[in-house]
């Protein structure tokens, strides 16, 4: 199992050259499963963890989240970034707090994001929201870790659909100190190519979360150089799990279990 640093060092070199992607599981089982696929790291997804734990996304709380960043991280021996969503507080001071605590938990990277939980009001003020950011900075440099931070703005997918904002944002927040810049929502080669092209030379993470023509090679192309897919594989296996609850409830078939997987290959998959 390789160190703590030695996970850091190698999430920071992933982000220096090439393309790579980052899925997201939501709990040990799907870790292992990913690992076992050769994927170079992973990431943790809000959403999926949330409902895994019977609750809507957003509905976790930060000790509920630095107990599941810990457990993936030590459990895993890829690199793990977390999905930290707004450090779980509003002050700068207070987000630097969560920050320390998170880069306790092992993990190899965060992210902070500007949405404020509010879908009436969903970006905090372009200040504030810098000023988070550059606190998230400050606090990992005191922490003396390698981890690596990722700025992130939520406005394309939190009703405020303004590009040139999202840009904005995400050279204020590499200038304040973010080493890789994210903006959740980007569907066109066109926008994934402007974003890329506006931060450079800091690499972008590219969110595939719904069915897209684009490819990894695709992607790569444009410039990108980390892909996650958010909740995506989490809401694949709720799927799944729907079809089939929802056939047998209403229809009272059995049908819906055709496609799943194999018990043996889950168990392959997972044996210590």
């Amino acid at each position: 199992m390789p160190t703590i640093a030695e996970k850091r060092a190698e999430f920071r070199r992933l982000h220096q050259s090439g393309c790579f992607v980052i899925p997201n599981p939501w709990d040990l089982g799907s870790m292992r499963y990913l690992e076992s696929l050769g994927f170079k790291a992973l990431a943790t997804t809000s959403a999926g963890f949330a409902w895994a734990r019977g609750a809507a996304d957003g509905g976790i709380t930060r000790d509920m989240a630095l107990a599941h960043f810990a457990e993936i991280a030590e459990a895993s021996k890829l690199p793990v970034n977390a999905d930290f969503e707004g450090g779980f507080a509003d002050a700068p001071a207070d987000v630097a707090e969560s920050v320390r605590l998170c880069v306790e938990t092992g993990v190899s990277g965060l992210s902070i994001e500007d949405y404020t939980g509010n879908m009436a009001d969903p970006l905090y003020e372009f200040d504030l929201a810098v000023a988070r950011v550059k606190a998230a900075r400050q606090a990992i440099d005191k922490s003396g870790a390698d981890v690596l931070l990722t700025g992130r703005s939520e406005g394309l997918i939190r009703g405020r659909p303004d590009l040139d904002e999202a840009i904005r944002r995400l050279q204020a927040y590499s200038a304040a100190g973010a080493d890789c810049l994210y903006a959740p929502g980007l569907a066109t080669r066109e926008q994934i190519s402007a974003v890329v092209k506006a931060v450079a030379p800091k690499p972008v993470n590219v969110l595939m979360g719904t069915p897209s023509e684009l490819t990894v090679k695709d992607i790569e192309a444009l410039g990108g150089r980390r892909i996650s897919v958010g909740g995506a594989l989490a809401r694949a296996a709720w799927g799944g799990f729907i079809r089939a609850a929802k056939m047998i409830a209403e229809e009272g078939s059995f049908k819906g279990f055709e496609n799943a997987a194999p018990g043996a290959e889950i168990n392959k998959a997972l044996k210590s």
